[in-house]
């Protein structure tokens, strides 16, 4: 644990927390987390329609990758929208506009009767898309307390597994009779239980008391935390750095130590889409298909691949806070690394591959999707829910989200062309290779923030510590 320092009354003491009250900020984080549901099914639900709208508007390869790129465009678009409108009116009011576009979205999607149609339909679920994977994690931070903020973070990367094998078990199901229409319109309906749930949150006390409404922050820190010196103290310790905070960009332009955590959020997000997952994600039946699977196997098969992310992101949440995002990141980037190369050299000889080597591609590809979701998938949104700065927070998340999208437009508008130009094998060893690189990038730059509060990240973020240390300290118990 982080001790106080004599004489330094920004830091503060650690901050604990009764379990009923844990409770309760949890079932609170619990359920803007569902807004992850409808991310994985709007990730997913793509990987099997694909072959079907394709069918239906006879798609060129061209057309197939942007059906997909402009979802993600409309993301990247999102995120930028949701960073202004969390500041000007508030994490909660911006849940509540990104559930309406879950809910029209889907819909259009279903009635679509052309090509543009459906594209304006994938565009608008991608600016919903976009605004909750900035909205959802920096509302979670802000209402958790130190000790579960970990957990409570990952539980909304939970959810997007779960959205993920719900939507390809869908996927499979109305495949029997060509339903992609149903595909993509029944993401409408947990859309609507999200918007109704969504209208019961608090909104962030740190976002009150940046608008000056202590009364009202005052009372959610009660109804998160419930004693008064928690309250006092929490309070305190934020409004000690919103009296330092200058304008977002500002404060990013100028502050070397802001600049330095926001390359590090965007580097990491970059990573983690450069890391080849949503490749696997969204054309998982035609890499199915490509290595000689018949067609029962190109249905299920990205079931199995949900269940096996689904898993290990439930592994992950329960080991955290109790491991640490540093060592899980690194061991996760060198398996995901491994198990590239492994596919890689399984190819080497053409493609599809030899019979036995079929069977092992399809292990290294669970391998593959477990480590991601085990350390890169949730741990990059955590570490960027935690490493930015109050200072422009709002900057900084939308910034790295939002090269969090532009990189996954790349890869996945780009991925049916790469297979074309250099072949399975040049493709699955130059991820293998970027999966290396990042495991060095992660051991080299990365933090361990395990049960540090916001305001003490920040508070040796400004004093200057270098990246690799912050919580050094906390974590040596010196």
């Amino acid at each position: 644990m982080m001790h106080r320092q004599p004489g330094n009354a920004e830091t503060g003491p650690t901050i604990r927390h009764g379990p009923v009250l844990r409770g309760r900020a949890g079932l609170i984080g619990g359920l803007a987390a569902l807004s992850g549901i409808l991310f994985g099914l709007d990730t997913g639900v793509m990987s099997g329609a694909l072959d079907l709208i394709s069918q239906e508007f006879i798609l060129s390869d061209f057309q197939r990758e942007s059906m997909v790129g402009i979802m993600l465009l409309g993301a990247a678009i999102g995120v930028l929208g949701a960073a202004w409108l969390s500041h000007r009116c508030g994490r909660k009011r911006t849940l509540v506009l990104t559930a309406g576009l879950f809910v029209i979205g889907p819909l259009l999607c279903a009635e679509s009767t052309s090509y543009r149609t459906l594209m304006l339909a994938r565009l608008m679920l991608g600016l919903a898309t976009g605004a909750t994977t900035f909205t959802t994690p920096l509302y979670i931070a802000e209402i958790a307390d130190s000790g579960r903020r970990g957990a409570m973070i990952l539980g909304y990367q939970l959810m997007i597994s779960c959205g993920l094998l719900a939507a390809f078990v869908s996927d499979g199901l109305f495949s029997y009779f060509g339903g992609w229409r149903w595909m993509l319109g029944v993401v409408g309906f947990p859309g609507l239980v999200f918007m109704m749930g969504v209208l019961f949150l608090p909104p962030s006390p740190r976002w009150l008391l940046a608008q000056g409404r202590e009364r009202d922050a005052r009372r959610v820190l009660i109804e998160l935390r419930g004693l008064p010196r928690l309250v006092m103290a929490e309070r305190n310790a934020i409004m000690a750095r919103l009296a330092a905070r200058r304008d977002g960009i500002g404060s990013f332009m100028k502050d070397p130590n802001c600049r330095r955590a926001m390359w590090l959020a965007v580097g990491l997000q970059v990573a983690q889409q450069f890391s080849g997952i949503n490749a696997v994600l969204y054309y998982a039946p035609y890499i199915i298909g490509l290595v000689g699977y018949g067609h029962y196997v190109q249905v299920w098969g990205p079931v199995g691949i949900g269940f096996i992310n689904l898993l290990s992101t439930c592994i992950a949440t329960t080991c955290v806070d109790r491991i640490g995002r540093r060592p899980m990141l690194i061991g996760g980037f060198a398996v995901m690394a491994l198990a590239m190369a492994g596919q890689a050299a399984m190819v080497a000889h053409g493609m599809p591959p030899m019979p036995g080597m079929r069977l092992l591609m399809g292990v290294c590809m669970l391998v593959f999707v477990a480590a991601f979701a085990f350390a890169a998938g949730p741990l990059t949104w955590l570490l960027c829910a935690e490493i930015l700065p109050l200072r422009g927070r709002e900057f900084g998340m939308a910034c790295s989200t939002c090269a969090n999208w532009i990189a996954n437009m790349l890869v996945s508008a780009t991925f049916l062309t790469g297979l074309e130009i250099v072949g399975a094998n040049g493709v699955l060893w130059g991820y293998a290779g970027l999966n290396a690189v990042f495991m060095v990038m992660v051991a080299l730059r990365v933090p361990e923030t395990r049960g540090m509060t916001l305001e003490q990240i920040e508070v040796e973020l400004m004093r200057g510590t270098p990246l690799r240390a912050l919580g050094g300290r906390a974590h040596s118990g010196a």
